[in-house]
Order: structure tokens, then C-alpha cells, then sequence
């Protein structure tokens, strides 16, 4: 699929020059770090240099006070306390972080993950009555029930008082527990608005050790689960998440805890990870258990202590991917077939397709690859107890979260973020929300939206990338949304010898420039420019610049994007 190239925006000039001047840095990376809101040496020494001091207080989230009274009180009247979380890797993290937490303060403490099959998403009824039977009075959700009105309600009602821990959108009304943190309330002022689910849980921990001088060390041990949350849930890689996402990711390569560990091990990677690393090697198979069984494998090996358990537990877990890495790819293939033989594709802007065997914990993964087969807002449905149950997924700059509220009169439920959401549908309505989500979609979407974008932070000559280049760029890291990889375009560049097809349609080139040195490059998945290249006609090159070990040796090499001949 043709991609289009956009340069990000120029900054002032003059504070990037001041900005490289400054920092004793090249220019293009001066405005790199302008673009992401480094404009001064101050800043700078905060974005390259990340302290646990930056953390905000905790207490200035709406509600933590009560939440920590009440926590207080279940500790000292010997209450039982229930940790329930969502089934997916922000969910599983977030549970075995708080379980861990507070359970060096009670024995009076277990967890609780929903199946996905049988009670779906979020607070459910066969939760809370597990809590009533067994005598737990107090529930700490943690990533969901933002919007269980109906179901605190209930709980309410059996005398079982919840704090809900939450980072999605509420609605115009919050859930009557006894306390709701969810920095996206309209009326808290935390700081910071971005944290994962995992990350509110940290927070809880974390005031729950000032408010009773425990050392800090008592959460900051659990930066490593925080971070991995802070990688699969895609939330944005700035602020509070950027300062936690690189101290999880140094304990994750120094000093990971036992679980982890063997899942890195049985990964076939155990060290030097990076936030993509955790992304595809360790998210995916901790998401296979609520996938493919039960999520509260998952958090059994997050919590393991003894390596044994957490060997055993891991190489079940990774059996789990396996088996969801065949579910997931006949699950798209059948679905692309179903969209090519129907008139899904003629004129339309969105993707809704449905088959009542498809396996529910695979079918995100499903949406996510039409998606970036057909780069439109794609939603994949399944039967489950009488209802059509599905996930959502758009494009970039579309909020898909707005155009499913939009059709909201039509859904049983639904909930999620700006690019990913899960929904529930009475099979009768199937084609009204259909219908309706399309008119909702063509109505909003900017064309260009529909067509996938790389975004260009800076144009440079090859000559100005060396070693001092490379390291200031890696110090950037980690990488990820509103802080991705730095993407440059280099105009004019040469072929050096011969290009080559590796693996099944990716491109291994060497390019040069006048004046300087030859870079290796590696561009998947563009295969079909190898007939296009000559080595008389310059070409412009869009890419990530990354360092290749081969035989212990070390060097750069250009991971190509994109291609204009």
C-alpha cells in the first residue's frame, strides 16, 4: 500500500539553534527535541535525564485520600480484599502489581480476572457475587469500571464497597463506589492524564507509602510490570509514563522480577530490551492466556517467586501464543475472504464483518491486521451469550472511541480508547450499526486519514550521521507514541552495488551520498522496488537509523520506511 510522506512542521529557528548550541548537538536534533517540546537546557536535562523524583503526588489524583482511608480501614479490621483487573496485559500487570503490593500487609487477600468467554468486559455480576460469597468486603478494580454504573450498583447493594482504579474515558456519570481514580475525570486535577491502568495501581501503592512512611523502594520494585503495561497498552510515552518506562526497562534488563524473567528467557531475548521488544516478545504471549484460557495464568507467573513455577507457568503461557498465532491467522484470512467476495469495499469508508465461530480472544488481533490491510476503521464481530461481541480498531488521527458513541443507541455496550475499543450488539441491529457507523465515519474522516502517513521529523544529509549522532539519538529513547523513533528523509541517494530480496519480501540495499559513507540498509517488507533501483538514478529514502550487531561487531545501518524513485 503507497504510503504519503509528511514532513512534521517547522519550529522556530532561533530556538533551535540556541536549543543546538546549547546542548552541543547537530541541528536536526535540536529541532527533534523542540518538536517534542524540549526548548531549553532545563528541559533538556529533564527529557535525557529521568529521575523517580519527577513522579507527581500521588494525592493529587481526585480521590486517592478516600481510597487510602478505605484501604486503611480494610487492613486494620482484618477485611478481605479482592484485586480484580481486566484479562489483557494492562489488566493482568496492574492486578499482579496491587495483589503484590498489599499483600505484604494482609493474608486477607486474593485476585480476580473475568473470563473473557463467559463474562466479557470489565465488572461483572459473577465477580461480585464471588466476592459476596466469599466474604470480601472490599474490591479494588483496577483498569475498568470507569462505566459499571449498574454493576456498583449492585455491589452496593451486597454491601461490597469497590475502588475503581481506571484509565479510560468516564461518562457524564461516575459509578457510586467509594473512590474513583481516573485522571481523565473532568474534575481531577492530576497533572498527567495518560497513565495505563497498571500505572494507576503504581500510584495507589505509591500513596499508600507516603501516607504511611514506608520507603519508597516498596513500589519503585514494581516499575518493571508498570513499564511493560506502559508498552502494550499503547498509551503515550511522555511525561510520568516516560520516567516509569525507563526505569522499568533498566530493572527489566538488569534485575527483572522472577516472572518476567522466564518469560524473556522462553522468549528466546534476556537482554538489552527495548519498549518495541516488550511490545512484540513479552506482550503477546501475556495477553495469550486471557486469549486463549485464563488470564489468571498470567498473573500466577507475574507473581511467582520460585523460578520452577515461573518456568512452568511461562511455557504454558508461550504454548497459549502458539495456538493463538494459528487462531488469529485463520481468523483474518477468513475474513479478508468474506470482505472480497462482498461489496464491503465499494465506496465504503469503514470495515464490519462478522462470523459467529470465531474465537473472541483473537479477534482484536484480527481487526488490527484489516486494518492495516485496508487503512479504514474496521470492526470484527463474534457470537457470544446471544449478543454480537467484537473489537474495534482505527487509522491514525481518527477517534474511533467518538464515532462509536455516536452509535451508541444502538450498542449494548462499549468502551475503550481513541484507536481501539471492544463493543457489544443485539444480532437484530447488526445492520442499523453498520449502516450507522459507516454514515458516522464518512461523515468525520478526512480523506487523507484513509491513506497511511509516515511522518518525517527532519531531512538531513547521510554525512551528518556518526557516532555522536546515533548516541544523542538513542538517549531519546524509549520510544513510542507522541515520543516515536525519529523518522529523517535523505533526498538523493545512490545505489552501491546490487539490491537484494531477503526473507520472504524484504530489501537489503547499500546507499550513499556525496561525500559520505556507505550505509547498509534494510527496508521490509518493500521488496518490490528491487527492479526499480539502478545504480544511475538517485532515489530519496525515508528512515529510522539503528545499529546492527553481527559477530560481536557494531554498526550503523538505516532501517528504510519508504522509497521515492
Amino acid at each position: 500500500m503507497e504510503k504519503r510522506w509528511a514532513q512534521v512542521d517547522a519550529e522556530d529557528e532561533t530556538t533551535i539553534t540556541e536549543l543546538a548550541q546549547a546542548l552541543n548537538i547537530d541541528e536536526c536534533l535540536a529541532k527533534i527535541l523542540v518538536q517534542r517540546g524540549v526548548t531549553n537546557f532545563e528541559d533538556a536535562r529533564y527529557f535525557f535525564r529521568p529521575n523517580l523524583n519527577q513522579l507527581h503526588d500521588p494525592f493529587l489524583m481526585k480521590d486517592m485520600e478516600l481510597a487510602i482511608n478505605r484501604i486503611t480501614k480494610a487492613l486494620k479490621g482484618n477485611e478481605r480484599i479482592l484485586v480484580y483487573g481486566d484479562y489483557d496485559v494492562d489488566g493482568t500487570t496492574s492486578v499482579a502489581l496491587t495483589y503484590s503490593f498489599f499483600s505484604q500487609f494482609t493474608a486477607e487477600i486474593a485476585y480476580y480476572i473475568p473470563d473473557r468467554h463467559k463474562e466479557g468486559y470489565g465488572i461483572s455480576t459473577a465477580g461480585i457475587d464471588f466476592a459476596k460469597e466469599n466474604g470480601f468486603t472490599l474490591i479494588i478494580a483496577l483498569d475498568c469500571g470507569i462505566r459499571s454504573i449498574d454493576k456498583i450498583a449492585y455491589a452496593n447493594s451486597l454491601g461490597v464497597d469497590f475502588i475503581i482504579c481506571d484509565h479510560h474515558l468516564p461518562g457524564d456519570e461516575l459509578p457510586k463506589a467509594v473512590a474513583v481514580l481516573d485522571p481523565k475525570r473532568v474534575d481531577c486535577e492530576y497533572p498527567f492524564k495518560e497513565l495505563s491502568g497498571c500505572g494507576i495501581g503504581f500510584k495507589l501503592a505509591q500513596a499508600y507509602c507516603v501516607a504511611n512512611n514506608l520507603p519508597d523502594e516498596m513500589y519503585e520494585c514494581y516499575v518493571d510490570l508498570c513499564m511493560v503495561s506502559i508498552a502494550a497498552d499503547i498509551v503515550p510515552i511522555v511525561d510520568e509514563n516516560r520516567v516509569l518506562a525507563h526505569f522499568g526497562l533498566a530493572k527489566l534488563n538488569e534485575n527483572p522480577c522472577t516472572g518476567l524473567k522466564a518469560l524473556m528467557q522462553i522468549s528466546g531475548k534476556t537482554e538489552t530490551y527495548s519498549i518495541t521488544d516488550v511490545v512484540f516478545l513479552l506482550a503477546p504471549r501475556i495477553n495469550a492466556a486471557g486469549r486463549m484460557g485464563d488470564a489468571k495464568d498470567a498473573v500466577k507467573m507475574l507473581l511467582s517467586d520460585e523460578v520452577i513455577l515461573a518456568d512452568e507457568q511461562s511455557a504454558f503461557i508461550n504454548s497459549q501464543n502458539t495456538d493463538r498465532k494459528t487462531f488469529d491467522q485463520n481468523i483474518t484470512q477468513e475474513a479478508l475472504a468474506i470482505i472480497q467476495q462482498s461489496d464491503i469495499l465499494v465506496n465504503r469508508k469503514t470495515t464490519v464483518v462478522y462470523q459467529s465461530d470465531w474465537n473472541k480472544g483473537v479477534i482484536g488481533i484480527v481487526a488490527s491486521r484489516l486494518t492495516e490491510t485496508y487503512y479504514r476503521p474496521t470492526i470484527v464481530l463474534t457470537e457470544s451469550n446471544g449478543n454480537y461481541t467484537g473489537s474495534a480498531r482505527s487509522v491514525a488521527g481518527y477517534d474511533l472511541y467518538e464515532a462509536l458513541l455516536s452509535c451508541s443507541h444502538l450498542l449494548e455496550q462499549f468502551g475503550g480508547h481513541k484507536y481501539a475499543a471492544g463493543l457489544t450488539i443485539k444480532p437484530e441491529n447488526l445492520t442499523l450499526f453498520a449502516d450507522k457507523f459507516e454514515d458516522v465515519v464518512s461523515s468525520t474522516i478526512s480523506p487523507n486519514l484513509l491513506v497511511p502517513v509516515i511522518n518525517i521529523d527532519c531531512e538531513i544529509e547521510l554525512s551528518q550521521i556518526d557516532a555522536k549522532f546515533y548516541r544523542i539519538l538513542t538517549q531519546m529513547a524509549p520510544f513510542g507514541p507522541q515520543n516515536m523513533a525519529p523518522i529523517f528523509v535523505s533526498k538523493g541517494v545512490t545505489l552501491v552495488g546490487f539490491p537484494q530480496i531477503v526473507g520472504t519480501n524484504h530489501l537489503k540495499v547499500s546507499v550513499k551520498q556525496q561525500n559520505s559513507a556507505i550505509f547498509e540498509s534494510i527496508a521490509f517488507g518493500l521488496g518490490e522496488y528491487e527492479s526499480l533501483l539502478k545504480s544511475n538514478i538517485p532515489f530519496d529514502i525515508c528512515y529510522t537509523i539503528e545499529e546492527n550487531v553481527w559477530k560481536e561487531k557494531k554498526r550503523l545501518q538505516l532501517n528504510i520506511k519508504g522509497i521515492k524513485i
